[in-house]
């Protein structure tokens, strides 16, 4: 369990080291610009600074979510594809993919993707508010494809296990064509 799960772990304290990052950039331009707490208003360098790590903080919970779901649920649907016997009710079969291949791998990558953009987000809205944008639109895209993946992967748990091993094999033909 504690294999299958790691990468997922090792994302989640990533994200939570940017997240007292983020806080303590507030607290050094509070000190940098006198805006003593609780005040949250002050020059636009303070102000852009300390929404960039609200907007981080807000987004946050969705981000965990989603990767842990994703990484879960998507990595448990691959994991019961076609070629794999059916599991019995109520005992797990453990899944033995190599390090390389290992499904939660996608979701874990995905939330590195996120982080690195939230971290440019935030550099860039700390600078300006314009250059928060591209990296805005970076996070938003990444953060859908971990809730498309989560979607997924509670969809497959779902269906029943000849249907899903069909639709496994069928998605399997289509992605070589994309």
């Amino acid at each position: 369990m504690k294999d299958e799960v790691a990468l997922l772990a090792t994302v989640t304290l990533v994200g939570v080291l940017l997240q007292a990052y983020f806080s303590l950039k507030v607290i050094s331009a509070r000190r940098t610009f006198r805006v003593s707490p609780p005040l949250t208003t002050g020059p636009p360098e303070f102000e852009r600074v300390y929404r960039a790590q609200v907007n981080c903080s807000e987004y946050f919970p969705v981000f965990l979510a989603t990767l842990w779901v994703a990484g879960i649920f998507f990595h448990e649907g691959l994991a019961a594809g076609p070629g794999r016997t059916p599991r019995s009710p109520g005992v797990p079969e453990p899944v033995r993919c190599p390090d390389s291949a290992r499904p939660a791998g996608a979701a874990a990558l995905c939330g590195l993707l996120y982080l690195l953009a939230r971290l440019r987000y935030f550099q860039g809205y700390s600078c300006s508010a314009q250059q928060r944008l591209a990296p805005l639109y970076a996070s938003a895209r990444v953060l859908w494809l971990l809730v498309a993946l989560a979607a997924l992967g509670l969809l497959a748990h779902f269906f029943p296990t000849a249907l899903r091993a069909s639709l496994l094999g069928r998605l399997r033909t289509l992605l070589p064509r994309a």
